[in-house]
């Protein structure tokens, strides 16, 4: 059974920086694809970063391009994101998200595997 968990959530000033970790297992984690994705109250869930199974190529929302950095350890099964310079409207519950593929996937749907999701709050 395929299994995500996120960790590195809290409370945190605009500007300031977290580090968010999602520990995968029940799975070849080197044959999956990763990505982050957030909620805010009253919006639909929407992309953040993704990743490829080997790390090689990575993708961003221009919302968080430049100040979010994605990487992934496989020989840990984790993926993590870097998130510095924090804005009030980053404020979400972030997920991690994993798919079988190849490929670079930077769409909610195309994921099968979901984690419980860590609360990130940036107050201003």
């Amino acid at each position: 059974q395929v299994q995500l968990a996120e960790s590195g959530g809290g409370l945190v000033q605009a500007g300031g920086s977290l580090r968010l970790s999602c520990a995968a297992s029940g799975l070849t984690f080197g044959n999956y694809a990763m990505g982050w994705f957030r909620q805010a109250p009253g919006k639909e869930r929407e992309f953040v970063a993704s990743i490829t199974r080997s790390g090689g190529t990575t993708a961003y929302s221009d919302s968080v391009k430049g100040r979010f950095t994605i990487s992934r350890d496989n020989a840990k099964n984790m993926v993590y994101l870097e998130m510095n310079s924090l804005k009030p409207e980053d404020t979400a519950v972030y997920y991690c998200a994993a798919r079988m593929s190849f490929a670079l996937i930077a769409t909610a749907v195309n994921y099968n595997t979901w984690g419980q999701g860590t609360q990130v709050t940036v107050s201003s």
